[in-house]
């Protein structure tokens, strides 16, 4: 069993092997099965949680315990780490700490999953949950993405989507960006400045105070011709090509829905390749429907919750409700178009029984095609704490969670990435 790792106030990463590693899920703490644990995969990063204690596994007991001093050195401090794993992996557990008071400020707008040390390697408890390499690490070039992106921003200092898309790429090193100006995969289609829901972890602008967003939102609505600039192109050329509307760098998309709608009516005049695709809030079924008519292929909605509560608190909508969510489900499934819910991943909550037997019930009703796997990007402490989780039950684990949903729903594909249909 990898060991519990932790750092000191300079942030130096040290091993302590009196303790084995520990998971959080929730308000519990477990030694992970050595199936839950795959090496630190290549682009993942470490992060050292300020002012939060480490706790680990005591090797006799199996008890969780708390390291509130530096084994090696008390004067040098103590501070807890977690593993920001690279995209297409799931957490099984979340890293296990304590705050050390309760003023601590919340944790940037990360996700953070238990980490230990074996064997002159990082573990971490969590697995692929997509084989699609268009974000590994091991395929990105840096001089190429600088090169290629620099290429295609000088030839088209107009279009202002690639001047934008050009800083998510070389400031932001967005993994989709980077693919755009690659010529590969799945390209971002940013486009609505603005948002009808003022999610608690929003990454592209938080009003709150509590921590800065990860990224800029765009400023501008771009034109259908622009769009389509974009998008033409890499329909034509990429191998198996999406193109989405609804990227981290910008608000809902819905509220755009005459502009996108026109931009797709624009590339389907040029091209029949590649997929079109929309990731949402799903707040707009009105609008789904609209853009379902003018040819989009699929919708990606994300859900932090299938309970209508706890979905609220988090995304505290405006001037929509859950039912509507529901709605732009049932609007392209009868369009015969694909769906996929962008369920965010937390340990402890995703598992909770009352929240699977809610998403059984959704998946029962509405019968999406994908679940996304992917990780909440948010402080564990400061999600509870909004959705008012109550504790009731231990949770199932997330691969006992993940294999019911597969027995219940043989037809249910999980992955990560939205998929390219044609």
């Amino acid at each position: 069993m990898p060991a519990l790792v932790f750092a000191n106030e300079l942030g130096e990463i040290q091993d302590f092997p009196e303790l084995d590693m520990a998971g959080r899920s929730g308000s519990w703490f477990f030694r992970p099965e050595l199936t839950d644990l795959i090496p630190l995969p290549e682009g993942s990063d470490l992060f050292v949680l300020p002012r939060r204690n480490p706790i680990g596994i005591e090797k006799n007991s199996g008890e969780p315990v708390l390291l509130d001093t530096n084994p090696y050195d008390s004067a040098s401090g103590i501070q807890a780490v977690a593993a920001f794993m690279a995209p297409a992996h799931t957490a099984i557990f979340s890293a296990a700490y304590e705050k050390k008071s309760a003023d601590v400020p919340p944790l940037p707008l990360f996700a953070y999953t238990a980490v230990g040390w074996l064997d002159g390697q990082f573990w971490v408890c969590g697995f692929r949950s997509d084989m699609d390499i268009r974000q590994d690490s091991a395929g990105f070039n840096p001089n190429r993405i600088r090169k290629m992106t620099q290429k295609k921003l000088r030839a088209f200092p107009a279009n202002r989507l690639i001047q934008h898309l050009g800083k998510c790429s070389l400031t932001y090193s967005c993994p989709a960006a980077k693919n755009y100006f690659l010529g590969r995969y799945e390209a971002p289609l940013p486009t609505s400045p603005g948002c009808n829901a003022h999610c608690v972890g929003c990454i592209s602008l938080q009003t709150s105070g509590c921590c800065l967003s990860t990224q800029d939102r765009i400023q501008f609505v771009p034109t259908p011709a622009e769009i389509a600039e974009v998008a033409v192109p890499h329909l034509e050329s990429a191998a198996r090509p999406v193109v989405s509307f609804g990227q981290g760098c910008e608000g809902e998309p819905l509220l755009q829905a005459e502009t996108i709608a026109k931009a797709i009516r624009l590339i389907r005049r040029q091209t029949t390749r590649g997929t079109i695709n929309l990731n949402s809030n799903g707040s707009l079924p009105e609008a789904v429907a609209c853009l379902a008519d003018s040819g989009l292929d699929s919708i990606r909605v994300s859900m932090n919750s299938a309970r209508k509560g706890c979905h609220t608190l988090y995304y505290r909508p405006q001037g929509f409700d859950f039912k509507n969510v529901l709605e732009s489900i049932l609007v392209m499934k009868k369009a015969s178009r694909f769906v996929s819910l962008n369920y965010f991943i937390l340990p402890g909550f995703t598992d909770n029984p009352e929240e699977f037997a809610a998403l059984c019930d959704l998946v029962d009703l509405y019968r999406p095609d994908l679940i996304q796997l992917r990780n909440l990007n948010m402080d564990p402490d400061w999600y509870f704490e909004t959705v008012q989780q109550p504790v009731r039950e231990k949770p199932m684990g997330i691969l006992r969670w993940l294999t019911a949903l597969r027995q219940r729903f043989p037809d249910l594909i999980f992955g990560y990435f939205n998929p390219p249909l044609r």
